[in-house]
């Protein structure tokens, strides 16, 4: 069986190579999977790198979430059938065949394509999960920065539908019309001199209670500067690959709080991330949610995959197939 595989941490693009592996057999309460698609997460490269919050053992078979169809059931298994189409979380799922939690594992509708399928948990459960981890309420005004991110879109789509106000922080003027083209506004580049002022023009002198930085580095001084006393910076990424860097004065005078999201330990509970991911695949059958993969690489190609993923200005995800 084709894997990609790793036995080192460092970037993707130089690191991961092609192993043959056994077939993996599914344990009690297992499934195994033949392999349609699976998206390239940031946690992914960052985990290959060796800088994630979880650390695998090497050599290490990357991938993190897939979608395909269910080729063997383990023992105690009986809500899912052989043949079926499936998607949601997986380990090692960068090989022909990967073994998932049959709880992990939700049925895909005919009428949803692989390439959304695909990318049904890591961004948008994440973007639901921090929109309830926030604890806003109709009317509320939140800031984020990277706001042409996968999550970033997806968080406006949400808090919209929510009653939740969002002012977009984007670092080019361009991301300004490419969030625009999407039916997104409130969007600021950080390029202008007066971003500030434009964000107070948005908001009409309403305060924003909840920031969420995604940059690291100065991106959570630069949305405490347009927040309110009391506010709260939720940081749950680190794009710049920098510590964050706050001046004591932010923090003591507006008597601020930074804290940290991660979805692999959220406040919400199972039955309630359990509604969110039917809510999500019913959006994804009606056509509400559409999610694009920007090209599909062979698992012989997940360097160059991988090399893809980094570059900037993509329409959508890069994906790997067996």
């Amino acid at each position: 069986m084709r894997s990609v595989s790793y036995s080192q941490f460092g970037p993707a693009s130089e690191v991961l190579g092609l192993v043959d592996n056994p077939v993996p057999q599914p344990g009690p309460g297992q499934v195994r999977v033949k392999l349609l698609l699976s998206p390239i997460h940031n946690h992914d490269l960052m985990t290959i790198k060796g800088v994630y919050g979880i650390k695998p053992d090497l050599p290490s078979v990357p991938g993190t979430e897939a979608v395909g169809v269910v080729d063997a059931l383990g023992e105690g298994v009986s809500q899912l059938q052989l043949g079926q189409r499936v998607m949601g979380s997986a380990t090692e799922a960068w090989a022909e065949y990967y073994l998932a939690d049959a709880s992990r594992l939700f049925a895909v509708p005919d009428s949803v394509n692989d390439e959304t399928a695909s990318q049904l948990i890591s961004m948008p459960l994440s973007a639901k999960m921090l929109l309830a981890d926030i604890e806003v309420k109709a009317g509320d005004w939140i800031i984020q920065n990277a706001a042409n991110g996968a999550v970033g879109k997806l968080l406006n789509q949400f808090a919209n539908a929510a009653g939740v106000h969002v002012v977009n922080l984007v670092r080019r003027d361009a991301g300004v019309a490419e969030l625009a083209a999407l039916g997104i506004g409130n969007t600021v580049s950080t390029e202008s001199a007066d971003w500030k002022d434009q964000v107070k023009a948005i908001t009409q002198g309403a305060p924003i209670v909840r920031g969420l930085d995604s940059i690291g580095g100065d991106g959570p001084e630069a949305l405490l500067s347009v927040m309110a006393d009391q506010s709260q910076v939720i940081s749950f990424g680190n794009l710049s690959g920098q510590k964050i860097a706050l001046s004591s004065d932010m923090i003591l005078f507006k008597q601020a709080v930074l804290r940290g999201f991660w979805g692999a330990r959220p406040k919400s509970s199972r039955e309630e991330i359990v509604k969110m991911i039917g809510e999500l695949i019913a959006d994804a059958a009606s056509g509400k949610l559409v999610l694009p993969i920007e090209a599909v690489f062979d698992l012989s190609d997940a360097k160059a995959a991988a090399k893809a993923s980094d570059e900037p200005g993509r329409k959508g995800k890069i994906a790997l197939r067996s």
